[in-house]
């Protein structure tokens, strides 16, 4: 689990490494005028470590860190302009009826092991994420309608894919999906051994892309080392060879005291996680020094949530069926002061919300869908509903049998900020009756017991890298639709409707339908809640002054999306 990419899904108009050396200076960048200076080496910080580099069967961040520096996408989704940008692709054709796409591929473009790339490659990857063996998470993302593309070649440079339906998101579908070499898995492939192939102890010259960078060096659970890759296919405007830096060293830290401490030491360059809003005054000395620059993002597209176990049948449910009813999560909504929340867990630096859609999201966002507010007296009387009441006199509510109303929340150990909310969370939801136990825990740990289902609740929040509305959150049959995911069919009537909503949204390609039947989705969401929503913070995140060529964007990961036009110059004070 821990930090999880959409790409699960469609990432909207703005994705992961660099855009072109002239993008380097628009709105948001921190670099200085001039030639970019070629050489060198950064140090980033990374909060946990990939358990695969094969971005088809593995949907962590780390994985797909490694995958967008390594990697190349046949259309690359610009996370300033929301544009899509020719990228192994160098053009496409769109058929009047949507669902033909014909593109063209660049010549001459080789992998990191020189094997020319070809149509061969492409075919290759659409096979590869569609074969069930492989149970990608990504097939369901490259799909259109809710069925895979077909993909047929023409010649070694000509690809025609075909689409069910037409996607109201246009070819910003294809950043979802890494280009894989054909010659160096296939064998995997055929064998059934897909889903082992790339694991964490696979030997770093055998990781074969078309992206900036090469791993060089893997220490497991300490750091990644990626080398400039002599083969990349770009240039800058002046024709100079990308990217400009000699390496990356990715350090895995989990733990955010450890993480600020190793930047203000000076000792890394970037923390690619956004900083806490307590590390804000501090971080704010090394800036006035000009050590550091802060770049305020706005506000989060990923807010932390609490979501419960509704899937069917679930075991933590039985004999307390109240776990799962509508009104114990209506009840927690109208008990919660996010206003408290906003002013104690993130030092004012965030906002309320109702829901998954933030302000950052722009034009999706449903401004009059406001937050709950707080209605203690309406939070009891739901409880009361439920037959939840304090039967002993202790301020703790009971059920029909006599037990103390109790409910385990799962969250990260570490991340100071999820911990903080819990314990917020259990003081304000105990003013009402209901007894929190906080069970803090590895990524690791959240993860197998999510996918097991062995959860009450789970307080965690999912770096979703898309402006696009998720449809593996929002669709019952979605891999990402927490609280009962991968459902056959829809196991309630108001999942039903949130699903033909998002397929008739997804399909059209008119803006103005598109937005009227999201936010209709987002109605049904905030009646039913299956998940809750509290805070959406400012996000800053923070980097060393001597880096140039970051345009720093809300989608995650914020600076490192333009890894191949960063480059290094002198810092604004001198860093020991």
């Amino acid at each position: 689990m821990g930090r999880i990419s959409h790409r699960a899904t469609v990432l909207s108009c703005a994705t992961f490494l660099g855009f072109a050396a002239a993008c380097t200076n628009s709105p948001g960048s921190t670099g200085l005028e001039g030639t970019p200076a070629t050489g060198g080496r950064i140090t980033v910080t990374y909060r946990t470590a990939p358990r695969s580099f094969n971005r088809y069967v593995e949907a962590r961040i780390a994985t797909e860190l490694v995958s967008r520096l390594t990697q190349a996408p046949l259309v690359r989704l610009n996370r300033v302009t929301r544009d899509p940008e020719p990228w192994l692709a160098e053009s496409w054709h769109i058929s009047p009826d949507e669902k033909t796409w014909t593109l063209q591929l660049r010549r001459g473009v080789t992998f990191s092991d020189g094997a020319p790339f070809t149509s061969a490659d492409v075919l290759f990857s659409f096979q590869a994420i569609y074969d069930p063996k492989n149970e990608s998470p990504l097939a369901s993302s490259v799909s259109a309608g809710g069925k895979p593309l077909t993909a047929r070649a023409l010649d070694d440079h000509t690809v025609v894919l075909t689409l069910a339906e037409p996607y109201g998101a246009g070819v910003a579908l294809l950043d979802t999906l890494p280009i894989y070499p054909r010659h160096k898995l296939k064998a995997a492939l055929e064998a059934g051994t897909f889903r082992d192939a790339w694991g964490p102890a696979t030997t770093p010259a055998d990781l074969v892309g078309l992206g900036p960078f090469v791993l060089q060096e893997h220490v497991p659970q300490q750091r990644l080392v990626f080398a400039r890759n002599p083969k990349y296919w770009r240039k800058d405007a002046a024709g100079r060879a990308l990217p400009y830096l000699d390496a990356i060293e990715v350090q895995v830290v989990p733990e955010a005291n450890a993480e600020v401490l190793r930047f203000e030491a000076g000792q890394v360059d970037l923390m690619t996680d956004q900083i806490r809003a307590e590390d804000v005054a501090s971080l704010g000395r090394l800036r006035d020094q000009g050590k550091i620059a802060l770049v305020d993002l706005g506000v989060s597209l990923s807010p932390d949530m609490l979501w419960f176990n509704l899937a069917h049948g679930a075991a933590v449910a039985k004999g307390r069926t109240w776990l799962q009813r509508d009104e114990l999560r209506q009840a927690i909504a109208s008990a919660v002061d996010r206003q408290a929340v906003v002013n104690t867990v993130y030092l004012g630096a965030a906002e309320p919300v109702s829901g998954p859609i933030t302000r950052g999201h722009g034009d999706w966002y449903v401004a009059d869908l406001a937050a709950p507010e707080l209605d203690r007296a309406r939070a009891g009387a739901l409880l009361d509903r439920l037959g939840l009441v304090d039967r002993n006199g202790d301020g703790a509510r009971d059920d029909a049998s006599g037990k103390t109303a109790k409910i385990a929340v799962l969250t990260q150990k570490g991340n100071t900020t999820r911990e903080k909310l819990a314990a917020v969370l259990q003081d304000q939801l105990r003013q009402v009756g209901l007894a929190i136990d906080i069970v803090p825990a590895d990524t690791g740990t959240l993860a197998q017991r999510w996918q097991a289902g062995d959860y009450d609740a789970i307080l965690y929040g999912f770096l979703f890298d898309t402006y696009e509305p998720l449809m593996d959150f929002w669709m019952s049959s979605g891999p990402f639709h927490v609280w009962n995911p991968g459902q056959a069919k829809p196991g309630t009537v108001w999942e039903s409707e949130i699903d033909d909503l998002m397929r008739r949204q997804v399909t059209s390609s008119n803006t103005v339908e598109r937005r009227r039947l999201f936010s209709a989705a987002q109605r049904t969401f905030a009646i039913y809640r299956p998940a809750l929503y509290f805070a959406a913070p400012k996000i800053t995140v923070a980097m060393s002054s001597r880096l140039r060529g970051a345009t720093p964007a809300i989608l995650a990961p914020p600076v490192l999306w333009n890894a191949e036009v960063l480059s290094i110059g002198p810092a604004g004070a001198a860093r020991k």
